[in-house]
């Protein structure tokens, strides 16, 4: 349903999805304070699961909601409809789906690629499929690396009895 909605956007405000440059936003002269509703939605997202589970569960999707309401309404009163209008859409079009669909391309490269061996989960070895990460990220990006090699890291430490800090780090 989220992946739809960005068409359907498109298809009945085509004007503003395609609209020129009259009605770009000022960001050079926006203040700081613009950035509050995306730090708590950050900050929501990080804590709300820790710190109040089944409310989380069950409004998550309102309260992210309502962080994007924070900054839309705001922007359409201050900037004019047309501009809060387009600001969405280049949003959803250009940022969201494109990252969106990076991660199915990642998530189905990686899940071709098999690194095997028999590789068990000593520190030593953790730390060396982490400079590895760390090399791969600087030449497929950290999102990529990370698909690779969660599998392997995942298989080597599938042994320990205290594994759940490895994918942490």
């Amino acid at each position: 349903m989220a992946a739809g909605l960005p068409a359907l956007a498109v298809l009945l405000f085509p004007q503003f999805a395609f609209a020129a440059a009259d009605h770009e936003l000022p960001g050079a002269a926006m203040s700081l304070w613009w950035v509050l509703p995306f730090a708590g939605l950050l900050l929501s997202i990080a804590t709300g699961p820790l710190l109040f589970h089944h409310v989380w569960e069950h409004h998550y999707g309102k309260i992210t909601a309502g962080w994007a309401m924070l900054v839309v309404v705001p922007l359409a009163i201050a900037f004019g409809i047309p501009s809060a209008i387009q600001a969405v859409l280049h949003t959803l079009l250009t940022e969201y789906m494109s990252f969106i669909i990076l991660l199915f391309a990642l998530y189905t490269i990686s899940g071709g690629i098999l690194l095997a061996g028999n590789i068990h989960g000593t520190p030593l070895v953790n730390a060396g499929l982490l400079l590895a990460g760390a090399l791969l990220a600087s030449v497929i990006g950290t999102t990529g690396a990370s698909m690779i090699l969660i599998r392997p890291i995942l298989r080597a430490n599938d042994n320990r009895p205290f594994n759940a800090h490895v994918v942490i780090f």
